[in-house]
């Protein structure tokens, strides 16, 4: 009798044990897409992402951070595509801002299932930044662009603080400010020549108190795009403001993709 119950018991424990294996398994080889490249977007780096990654690799996506040079389109462009290209399967490209007009080109690659913009520029086809944005009326920030001799733009102090993260702590505008990346005022001018978004499935994050990009604007790409939407109340910088839910939007897209 002790035996047969010392036996029942080992059973019960192997079954048991390949249960949890099966499910574990089940889970890792689930749908959706594994893989996100986040792209940043003017005066900014890869660490304006740095609250959404790890919510992201907590939940078991291999992340990724783009750091754009912001010396042409051609650049950042080719600086997405290779961290597309190290990436063991289908990529889910993030994009901020001016990163969105980026990813409108990089996301042509064939390793890209689908797009996130986040309060992001996405042209059509024959369209620069500069053109896009002048379709609507100007926001606040854009008179606190500074050029500097060398054909590099810069935001003031003024504008950090009050146009583009005026809904984060004191300390992080100032971090913001110390870091920000001037951008190259010829990248603006330069034109998308196929956008992505016109064959890859799309998803859009309003920013409703964007003081750069109007928000306006922003719905009405996301429209155009036939992105699914959603509008936070945030500053320019949503992913810094909110990351929970800018990474929500972000897994909900990578969950709903697949690529064969």
């Amino acid at each position: 009798m002790i035996l047969n119950r010392l036996m029942i018991n080992v059973l019960a424990i192997f079954v048991m044990a390949l249960s949890t294996t099966e499910v574990t398994l089940a889970q890792s080889t689930g749908k959706g897409v594994k893989n996100i490249v986040l792209v940043h977007g003017t005066w900014a780096d890869g660490s304006s992402w740095s609250k959404v990654i790890p919510l992201l690799e907590a939940k078991g996506y291999t992340v990724l951070a783009v750091q754009n040079p912001l010396t042409s389109l051609g650049d950042d462009v080719a600086a997405t595509k290779r961290a597309i290209e190290l990436q063991n399967g289908p990529v889910l490209l993030v994009a901020h801002s001016w990163g969105g007009v980026v990813i409108t080109e990089a996301g042509n690659h064939d390793k890209v299932a689908g797009l996130v913009y986040v309060a992001a520029a996405a042209p059509d086809e024959g369209q620069s930044f500069l053109e896009l944005v002048q379709t609507a009326p100007a926001t606040p920030g854009n008179d606190q662009i500074r050029p500097d001799a060398y054909g590099f733009v810069s935001m003031t102090p003024k504008g950090i603080f009050e146009d583009f993260a005026q809904d984060l702590p004191k300390s992080e505008q100032k971090l913001i400010l110390a870091t920000q990346g001037p951008q190259a005022f010829s990248a603006l001018q330069e034109k998308v020549t196929k956008a992505a978004w016109k064959s890859k499935p799309s998803w859009y994050i309003v920013a409703a108190n964007d003081r750069m990009i109007n928000p306006d604007l922003e719905r009405t790409l996301a429209k155009k795009l036939k992105a699914t939407t959603s509008e936070l109340k945030t500053s320019h910088v949503a992913m810094l403001a909110q990351p929970e839910k800018v990474a929500s939007v972000i897994i909900e897209a990578a969950s709903k993709l697949s690529m064969k």
